[in-house]
């Protein structure tokens, strides 16, 4: 799917990142693509931004919409013309914009489900959370702090930064393709978050991923990012 470059300021991005078995992953992505792992294990993960002054580059911010938005994410790799490359595949995004529902498929890469989101922040302490059309639910808090997980597979904040840097081409599903969408942000930088609570009812179905196959791993803060989007080649 083919748009104009899209152009916006980042207000507040948390990645929220889980580690998987690869086979159960296998399962549920299509081809090409398979899971890119980091020390043997698939990540996946949730994407919570809040975007602002979005609209067609060139255009003055003052004709931008913003918005509250989750995609739930799936850290990929595929081979290319025989090159290996990498991104997510992200199987659902929600949104707090109808208009985003409306064009999210047709006029923009990704279908979209409306929802219900409830945020608050405050001193580096974050509140987020949301309940969509579908009953599909996510929750974190999280408060700013200056260490990153001793407990984190990637060992290192610089470590993390590089893998999730690298997944900036994102594909969602559509009809019988795959819609491709690419985030070049100005600046690449993020601080890490301390988690205290996280549920998503996406991960935690059973059906889906099997009990206790999904583990919590680390979360990631950006803030303040101006960025374009750009559509890439559907598969």
């Amino acid at each position: 799917m083919k748009i104009p470059k899209i152009h916006g300021y980042i207000d507040r991005r948390i990645l929220i990142n889980f580690t998987v078995d690869p086979k159960v992953v296998e399962k549920i992505i299509p081809f090409p693509f398979r899971p890119k792992t980091y020390k043997d294990k698939a990540i996946v993960g949730i994407c919570l931004i809040r975007l602002k002054n979005i609209k067609p580059k060139g255009f003055p911010d003052f004709v931008g919409v913003n918005s509250e938005n989750g995609a739930h994410r799936i850290a990929v790799e595929w081979i290319e013309n025989g090159e290996l490359k990498s991104g997510v595949y992200i199987p659902r995004r929600d949104t707090s914009l109808k208009l985003n529902t409306f064009v999210g498929g047709r006029l923009f890469p990704g279908k979209h489900y409306y929802a219900k989101f409830n945020v608050k922040e405050n001193n580096g302490n974050y509140h987020i959370a949301f309940k969509s059309s579908d009953d599909t639910e996510i929750s974190i808090d999280a408060s700013e702090t200056k260490l990153f997980s001793s407990k984190s597979i990637f060992e290192t904040l610089d470590n993390a930064s590089d893998f999730f840097e690298n997944g900036d081409l994102g594909y969602s599903p559509n009809k019988e393709k795959f819609d491709g969408l690419r985030l070049k942000a100005y600046k690449w930088e993020v601080s890490p978050l301390e988690v205290s609570n996280v549920s998503s009812s996406f991960f935690e179905n059973e059906e889906i991923f099997p009990k206790g196959s999904v583990t919590f791993d680390n979360a990631l803060l950006m803030r303040d990012i101006e960025h374009e989007w750009e559509s890439e080649k559907d598969k």
